[in-house]
């Protein structure tokens, strides 16, 4: 799975505005480990404490909070009771559409709920890299640019079918269609021999996609690189059912009820019942390949982030995910849980419109990001500054109680062999920040308190942000009021904040009227960054695009990648270029906690632990009692 695919879209509210899922694997857009990412609130009176006092002199930018050390693993004494039924609520205030479909979905509620159900092929590590604990293993030849993919016999679909390699095969063809609606056609799918014509309608088939038996399926590359033995590095690792969906068009698949309201897949649990956007049922699958679950059944259900520590202290769930890490103080004692957490695969942003999403013209071969020399925000100084004036330390701090941190770099530490731990980032510095936009010819000529362009004209910034959550509209006012400091003149998009899907339609078009915008990035499992930031990305929503960032994505997608030495320092070469040149403002690194009643037996949230050990995989989870712990 490409991070292109795999990247995920999320609902955060003080580092929104985001997760494509957009991609996800999206990942944790789309792991099955049914771990996702948060919501979050916090109070007006924060805010002002952020803010710091009438000097600029923020008590909170000097404080360092203490690290929070968290187990990844509860197991709690008791014999497991014969099946049950497992209560989880997914906080989030934007509904999930319902879009149970690897290759047609784009925001993370659905990869959420999906997680449960709908199956993935191969198993990774603690590296996040490709084993052989998952469904499929995978072996990539450097020599021929050939992956073979090779299924376990016995892995079925919900409706007793066998999960083949025709089935993965179907899963390119339907995002390789030229009529398909989605998001996952990327570099990845076009690196495949023959995709470009399938997509252009010239060939009926995929030249480099082979069904060699029922169970294997060799694909065929222009080239291979390193980031393809990576989960999410290149590799689509699902599978789509060839017999319940070939006979619906390409194009009508996203709105089928086939995918809507009665999805088949191979996960542990069948779906039973979906209400859209609030709840979804599900029921073990007996001839899950790993072994019947334990537990009988899942009902999950969306949980307002205004309510969700009420519903902890009502002991609603036997889990929740996505709770509001803004309010851990105040769930982090309540009787009846054990809460765990981790470094988050996920970081918050501030995006910057460039250019524009061009599909066609006269200098273009495929669809790709333009910029705009002229754009607003084209100008780095500019960027630079917006930088120096926000507080991220701060915020991390006060609205998370150190649970986030300002995020130095667009590679997360998760991935600590690539992540450019040295560089120090953008720390609150107004001087700094003025002093940039005075170099750059932003005056404020007129007096009447707002710095005007280089060439004399009004410059109003429109900023585009996302509810949810207590902490959405204050800590928006609070980068605002950071930015109006300088003397630039930023005003909420609309005069208002704006839900998760009708934001994200209004970035993915390049709505004029958005300026800069609040985001956030499930990244997935892989640390190349192609999916976001390369010229041909769909998810590169600020349409930045140069030459220079467009060899580093050329190396790091190269067969010299190899050498894992030489491309981590490809990495940290371009986190440098990066966070010179500033597309986006990386704000905050995050951590996701995950409250677990003490009636579950066993729940681990490692990354890379063995899936059939308990509490690892979901067909592991089990309840020792019938009614839910209160203490």
């Amino acid at each position: 799975m490409s991070n292109k695919k795999k990247y995920s879209m999320l609902a955060s509210t003080a580092a929104v505005a985001f997760i494509l899922a957009a991609c996800g694997n999206g990942d944790n857009g789309d792991t099955t480990d049914g771990n996702g990412v948060d919501d979050n609130g916090a109070s007006e009176e924060e805010v002002d404490d952020v803010d710091g006092d009438d000097n600029g002199n923020d008590e909170a930018a000097s404080d360092e909070p203490q690290p929070i050390e968290f187990e990844t693993r509860v197991e709690n004494e008791g014999e497991p009771i014969d099946g049950g039924t497992m209560s989880i609520g997914y906080v989030s205030d934007s509904p999930f559409t319902g879009i149970f479909s690897w290759e047609l979905y784009s925001g993370n509620p659905d990869a959420i709920v999906m997680g449960y159900t709908m199956g993935t092929l191969i198993g990774s590590d603690e590296n996040f890299q490709f084993d052989d604990s998952g469904a499929a293993t995978v072996d990539v030849d450097q020599d021929t640019n050939v992956v073979t993919i090779t299924l376990q016999d016995g892995v079925l679909w919900h409706d007793g079918e066998q999960v083949t390699a025709d089935d993965i095969a179907f899963t390119h063809e339907i995002i390789g269609h030229p009529d398909y609606p989605g998001v996952r056609y990327s570099s990845d799918m076009q690196n495949i021999i023959g995709m470009e014509a399938y997509k252009a309608g010239e060939a009926d088939s995929i030249e480099g996609i082979t069904v060699v038996d029922d169970l294997t399926l060799e694909i065929e590359y222009e080239s291979v690189g390193v980031q393809m033995l990576q989960a999410g590095g290149g590799i689509w690792s699902y599978a789509a059912p060839r017999h319940y969906l070939e006979d619906i068009p390409v194009s009508e698949l996203e709105s089928a009820p086939e995918i809507r309201e009665n999805p088949i897949g191979f996960g542990p649990f069948k779906v039973d019942n979906i209400v859209p956007g609030e709840s979804v049922s599900y029921s073990r699958f007996e001839d899950y390949y790993r072994g019947t679950p334990n537990i009988e059944r899942l009902e999950l259900e969306t949980v307002p982030s205004s309510t969700a520590v009420a519903a902890m202290e009502n002991h609603q769930f036997d889990l929740f995910l996505s709770m509001p890490t803004d309010q851990y103080e105040n769930f982090e004692n309540i009787p009846g849980y054990t809460v765990l957490g981790r470094g988050e695969n996920a970081y918050t942003y501030i995006g910057f419109k460039l250019g524009e999403w061009v599909t066609e013209g006269d200098d273009i071969d495929q669809p790709q990001n333009v910029p705009n020399p002229d754009a607003k925000m084209a100008n780095k100084n500019l960027r630079q500054a917006m930088a120096y004036a926000m507080d991220n330390d701060a915020v991390g701090a006060r609205f998370y109680q150190g649970l986030r941190s300002r995020a130095t770099s667009p590679i997360i530490p998760n991935f600590a062999d690539y992540h450019a731990d040295d560089l120090e980032g953008y720390p609150y510095d107004p001087e700094r920040a003025m002093e940039l936009l005075d170099e750059a010819g932003y005056e404020d000529t007129n007096g009447d308190g707002w710095r005007e362009t280089p060439e004399g004209e009004e410059l109003v910034i429109n900023f585009a942000s996302m509810s949810g959550g207590d902490v959405a509209e204050p800590i928006s006012e609070y980068y605002m009021q950071s930015w109006r400091n300088i003397g630039l003149n930023v005003q909420l998009l609309d005069g208002r904040l704006h839900e998760f899907n009708s934001f994200y339609d209004r970035v993915e078009a390049d709505d004029p009227n958005i300026d800069i915008y609040q985001g956030a990035w499930g990244t997935g499992t892989d640390p190349t960054p192609d999916g976001l930031y390369s010229r041909y990305a769909p998810f590169n929503y600020t349409r930045w695009a140069s030459e220079e960032n467009d060899a580093f994505m050329e190396d790091m997608l190269s067969e010299e990648g190899f050498d894992t030495e030489w491309r981590a320092e490809v990495f940290r070469d371009w986190q440098e270029y990066f966070m010179e040149e500033l597309p986006i403002i990386p704000t905050l690194f995050r951590n996701e906690v995950f409250p677990v009643n003490n009636r579950v037996g066993a729940y681990d949230i490692g990354f890379g632990v063995d899936p059939d050990t308990d509490g690892a995989g979901i067909h592991t989870w089990y309840l020792i009692d019938e009614d839910r712990a209160t203490e």
